[in-house]
């Protein structure tokens, strides 16, 4: 998909209503359901979060940003995310929580970026987080500097693979909460995007899919 059809449509898709629950079921682990579903998650007071789904062209296609997270002692170690993170006491809102993590992990700029619309909110319970997430657009092809320490390589997956229903698979996997298990993924290259990180995925393919 070119990068200018792409922003032809942005508005109608910034139009779309959130498929929220419905989206997030698709890609979700058996083990998380319960905390989807009329879940109280004020009881657990969790952390609030917030990450970037960014959009940008590269070779004049549209792509969509993901990072592959370093190794390091914790519950997200080497997974594929979104840039983002833990909101901190400097940041006005969530908004901007975003825009400074990509800024930080990624080395974009948020001047170079503009948010256009705001996805369904996810709770993580491995992490007790609760996960904002917006859509950015950025009109230039980034140069990206990693944070070597929470980041160890980028993924620029083009719009028209992710709206491809071929990157969705079932496999098996050992988590934080549970050994061989069967998880629905977005299988990338080598890569496998499962948990929240596919779960907004599948949120923005859906809506993507109404459009394009």
């Amino acid at each position: 998909m070119q990068f200018d059809q792409f922003l032809e449509k942005i508005n109608v898709v910034v139009s779309q209503p959130l498929f929220a629950l419905d989206a997030h079921l698709k890609m979700a682990p058996l083990e998380r359901i319960q905390y989807l579903q009329n879940y109280d998650y004020s009881a657990q007071n969790p952390k609030a979060s917030a990450v970037l789904s960014l959009f940008y062209p590269k070779n004049n296609a549209a792509h969509l940003l993901l990072i592959v997270r370093s190794s390091y002692p914790g519950v997200h170690s080497s997974q594929i995310a979104f840039p983002g993170g833990k909101r901190e006491l400097t940041d006005k809102d969530l908004q901007e929580t975003a825009l400074r993590e990509t800024t930080e992990e990624v080395g974009i700029a948020a001047s170079e970026i503009e948010i256009v619309k705001q996805w369904s909110d996810i709770y993580i319970p491995p992490s007790n987080f609760m996960v904002s997430s917006f859509m950015g657009i950025s009109k230039n092809t980034p140069q990206f500097i990693l944070q070597p320490d929470e980041v160890s390589a980028v993924i620029e997956l083009p719009v028209s693979e992710l709206l491809s229903d071929a990157l969705v698979q079932n496999v098996e996997m050992t988590t934080s909460y549970a050994t061989n298990i069967s998880v629905p993924a977005f299988v990338i290259e080598e890569h496998i995007v499962w948990g929240a990180t596919a779960m907004i995925l599948s949120e923005i393919k859906e809506t993507l899919k109404v459009v394009f």
